[in-house]
C-alpha cells in the first residue's frame, strides 16, 4: 500500500484534521472538469461525510501556471472567479463569469518548487517508490530510473509536489487515505458520485 504525500503550500479555506478516513480532491482552476463535475460532488459529499471523514481540496498545478496559481484560487473561493478555459467553458456554455458551487470544505494550495530543488532533495526517493515494483528493481536498474527522472523533471521549471510525488495522472484526482496517510483507493477523472460515497461508507463501517 503506498503513501500519500500531502505537500500543501498553505490552507487557504477551512481546517484539515486528519481522520481514520480522508479524502483529498486534487484540481486545477483551469480544468474545466474539475468544475463541472468534481467539485460539486464533493461539495455533496462533504455536505454527508464532513462529521467522520477528513476533507482536503488542493489546487495544484502542472501546466498553464500562469491560470493555476494560488492568487485564482483564493479568487475562486472569494467570489467564484473564473479564469482561462473554465471560465471560456461557462461563459460559452451559461454566460457566467463567476462560479456558482464554490468549494465549501477546506481548501489548499499545492507546493510549488524548481526543477532545482526537487532534483537536489530525497523527494526523487519518493517518486521512485511511488512506480510499482521499484524495490523489486535491481540497484542497476534503479540507477537507471533515477537518472530518468532527473534528466525528465529537469526540463520542468515549476513543480506541484502533492500532484508530483504521487504520481497523479491528471486532475480531477480522489485520493482516499487513512490516518496514517496509507492510501486506501485513488480515482482520476470522471467518478460517479456513488462509486466514492459506497467506498466511504464501506470504509467507515
Amino acid at each position: 500500500m503506498s503513501k500519500f504525500h500531502l505537500n500543501i503550500q498553505e490552507l487557504l479555506q477551512g481546517k484539515f484534521e486528519v481522520n481514520k478516513v480522508n479524502i483529498a480532491f486534487v484540481f486545477q482552476v483551469n480544468c474545466p472538469g474539475c468544475f463541472i463535475y468534481g467539485i460539486p460532488m464533493m461539495n455533496h459529499l462533504y455536505k454527508s461525510f464532513m462529521d467522520n471523514v477528513g476533507f482536503i481540496g488542493v489546487g495544484t498545478a502542472f501546466e498553464d501556471f500562469e491560470y493555476n496559481n494560488k492568487a485564482n484560487l483564493k479568487l475562486l473561493l472569494e467570489n467564484g472567479t473564473l479564469v482561462g478555459e473554465t471560465k471560456k467553458y461557462y461563459n460559452t456554455n451559461f454566460g457566467l463569469s463567476n462560479y456558482l458551487d464554490i468549494p465549501n470544505f477546506p481548501i489548499a494550495f499545492d507546493t510549488i518548487t524548481t526543477s532545482e530543488q526537487l532534483i537536489n532533495s530525497n523527494k526523487i526517493e519518493l517518486i521512485c517508490n511511488a512506480i510499482p515494483n521499484f524495490k523489486n528493481f535491481s540497484e542497476s536498474e534503479k540507477e537507471i530510473v533515477v537518472l530518468k527522472i532527473k534528466s525528465y523533471y529537469a526540463e520542468v521549471p515549476l513543480i506541484a509536489e502533492t500532484f508530483t510525488l504521487n504520481q497523479l495522472q491528471g486532475t480531477p484526482s480522489f485520493i482516499i487515505f487513512d490516518d496514517k496517510y496509507q492510501i486506501l483507493a485513488l480515482y482520476f477523472g470522471y467518478q460517479n458520485e456513488n462509486i466514492l460515497k459506497t467506498k466511504l461508507e464501506y470504509l467507515l463501517s
